[in-house]
């Protein structure tokens, strides 16, 4: 445990806990962070592929889009919290997620698929 303790104590901590509904700052869908990652583990292609270029070296989220049945794939400069108070609708939802109340939904034991967006 230690060990693992002196690995990650390089990565920043991230702001979003799962659970968390969340906006995109630039093109502002909605969503709900299911997991996240201490930073970008996408390949290069995909991470060349994407219109911006965010810093790597942060945390990088899987969320689930609202209203659609997408997952994206942010870092944490793209988020911002969604304070609306408002329900998701994705079709995942509830495979994840085990409820929603307070604004936040309560994330399950079901874990996120290991995969190299």
């Amino acid at each position: 445990m230690i060990m693992l303790r002196e690995e990650l104590s390089g990565y920043k901590t991230p702001k979003f806990a799962p659970g968390t509904v969340v906006c995109h700052v630039r093109y502002q869908y909605r969503g709900v962070v299911v997991a996240s990652d201490f930073m970008c583990m996408a390949d290069e292609n995909w991470y060349q592929s994407n219109k911006t270029q965010p810093e790597k070296d942060q945390p990088w989220y899987h969320v689930l889009v609202h209203e659609s049945g997408s997952v994206t794939y942010p870092a944490e400069s793209s988020l911002e919290l969604d304070e609306s108070g408002e329900e998701i609708v994705h079709p995942l939802l509830n495979q994840f997620f085990n409820g929603f109340e307070g604004g936040r939904y309560t994330r399950n034991e079901v874990p996120w698929p290991e995969t190299n967006s």
